[in-house]
């Protein structure tokens, strides 16, 4: 079994891509963002992803959608309390001597606007009167 990845997770029809309101542009981000790393940082492995994840990615648009933003693609999540517009943000350890410390990346992905807050909000009192 692969090791499990934000990418991979994202972008499988058995993951998360079902939810994903603009998949075909959300998809090709994700795999551009991946080749931009590859620049810095060649590896067999990171090559083997992004053919993996060229096969589950639709055709790439011709333009870019309405979301994009110069730098970044918001991602649409379908859920429960509405159409979630959140934007990711990649935090990297560069300077570790540990190299488990060196290959630690963490994601977040916070609301693009204040409807999303709002839905987001909302979830979690529910969680936290539920819990």
């Amino acid at each position: 079994m692969p090791p499990v990845s934000v990418p991979r997770v994202l972008l499988h029809p058995r993951g998360m891509a079902p939810r994903i309101a603009n998949f075909d542009e959300w998809a090709w981000h994700v795999i551009d963002r991946i080749h931009q790393e590859m620049v810095g940082n060649p590896s067999d492995r990171l090559d083997d992803l992004v053919s993996e994840l060229e096969k589950l990615a639709p055709d790439r648009p011709r333009q870019p959608g309405p979301d994009y933003l110069g730098f970044a693609v918001p991602l649409r999540l379908r859920s429960s309390g509405g159409e979630l517009r959140l934007l990711t943000t990649l935090a990297h350890f560069g300077t570790t001597v540990d190299v488990m410390i060196a290959e630690l990346r963490l994601e977040a992905f916070l609301p693009a606007d204040e409807a999303t807050a709002a839905i987001l909000s909302e979830l979690a009192g529910r969680r936290m009167t539920a819990g």
